[in-house]
């Protein structure tokens, strides 16, 4: 069977990343590893690379994508990109010698950070194979046929480059601190998710290929740079598979990990732990058993003080109101919050806690007189009782998720169109 050529290799004519073909083409690719893949106009492969400030790494991260791919394997690279400095138009000068497409979408708000640039990409890309790599060189390019391969061979939806598999190495993390906090973070997601990333021994990698028929952009939500748990728990790819890789230095510039982007993943994992309502329960119910602290500090102070247990229940309550308030806000319905102004939310809250406590105070009473409960007991056991309701309550009237407002939120009409939404796309092509 005949294979397509690369775009800008023997093609000039080829109309490039507009529109698809009707099936896949199988065939010789020109390189044993990957012998018998099939491949679909208008390409095998899309190169999703995030940028932010990478001008320095651009012209050489090209130069080796270019000496990577097989010249007969159908690619295009598409740069998501959120920098302040001359990144976009360096990207440009340097697509022009490459023998593949090469795509800029510059997002003028950085929603979502690394991982939502990546969203972006995965919503734009044209392939039937994905693959997600930093531009700093830390991941090297000629691995991408082996993801790919890999992939094929064994029929994988997700192939991640693995530091932890054998043949593997983090020999480009600096320092013993990135060190330690990498394996800590690998344990930590490992362990709260170990159904979902069975077979992934390196969930924190970002060097990844996936097929675009795995990937359903609209359910990812990401929050920071780990956008691969994202898609694994999200989006739940079947049959992962494995290849090792040298983590390298970089190769210019300096690293974007700060403590702000390790909170952001701390919050990630909260939210993507608590997706479920079950979970969500469980995690409002914990937050609430921490809401017993300033709560039973308050009615002790107030009762010890010698105000009527009824009305330091009443007082007492505020502070536990509070106190829930702001672990939930932060914790359990972060990215749920858009919808409603903060002052809202407080009122919606309050009013829902003091009607369950209009509701408790009755039962309270209750067990204190007619069972001779001590109050910081009935108390205890009030709160226990109306639990579910709380939840439900505060889920659906003051965290109500926000109705989505149309189909989609590019304003995408086409892989050479403009964008609605802030953000400019700029392509350049080979050979146009």
């Amino acid at each position: 069977m005949s294979v397509p050529p690369a775009p800008g290799t023997g093609d000039p004519g080829r109309p490039g990343r507009t529109g698809h073909s009707s099936g896949p083409v199988g065939g010789v690719l020109g390189d044993a590893r990957l012998e018998a893949t099939a491949v679909a106009e208008p390409g095998a492969v899309t190169v999703i690379i995030p940028t932010f400030n990478e001008s320095a790494n651009v012209v050489e991260l090209l130069r080796q994508l270019t000496d990577a791919v097989p010249a007969r394997l159908p690619c295009e690279v598409l740069f998501v990109d959120d920098s302040t400095d001359d990144t976009p138009e360096v990207i440009r000068a340097a697509a022009q010698d490459c023998p593949f497409p090469v795509g800029v979408i510059h997002r003028e708000t950085p929603e979502g950070g690394l991982g939502g640039a990546v969203v972006e990409g995965l919503k734009a890309a044209g392939s039937d194979w994905i693959v997600v790599m930093d531009a700093d060189l830390q991941h090297p390019p000629a691995l991408i046929p082996d993801l790919v391969a890999a992939g094929e061979r064994g029929s994988a939806d997700l192939v991640v480059a693995s530091r932890y598999t054998e043949g593997g190495s983090r020999a480009g993390l600096a320092g013993g601190y990135r060190v330690a906090v990498s394996r800590a973070a690998t344990w930590l997601t490992k362990g709260i998710f170990p159904g979902r990333l069975r077979g992934i021994s390196d969930p924190m990698s970002g060097f990844f290929a996936i097929r675009r028929s795995a990937v359903t952009a609209e359910a990812l939500r990401p929050l920071g740079y780990k956008i691969l748990l994202e898609l694994a728990v999200r989006c739940r790819p079947e049959q992962p598979a494995e290849v090792p890789f040298v983590f390298r230095d970089r190769f210019a510039g300096e690293s974007k990990s700060t403590a702000k982007e390790g909170l952001r993943f701390l919050r990630h994992l909260v939210e993507l732990r608590t997706a479920s309502p079950v979970a969500r329960m469980i995690a409002f119910g914990l937050i609430g058993l921490t809401g017993f602290v300033p709560n039973l500090l308050a009615l002790y102070g107030l009762t010890a003080a010698g105000t009527h247990y009824l009305a330091a229940e009443v007082v007492a309550n505020q502070f536990g109101v509070l106190w829930n308030f702001l672990l939930i806000e932060v914790l359990l319905f972060r990215s749920r919050r858009a919808h409603r102004h903060w002052a809202d939310r407080v009122g919606r809250f309050a009013l829902l806690a003091n009607a369950d406590l209009l509701l408790r105070i009755p039962l309270i009473a209750l067990f204190v007189t007619e069972f001779g409960m001590g109050v910081l007991p009935a108390t205890a056991t009030a709160l226990l009782a109306t639990f579910v309701l709380r939840f439900a309550g505060t889920e659906a009237l003051v965290y109500l998720p926000k109705r989505e407002r149309g189909k989609g939120s590019s304003g995408r009409t086409g892989r050479t169109g403009s964008r609605g939404t802030g953000n400019d796309r700029v392509e350049s092509e080979a050979g146009r």
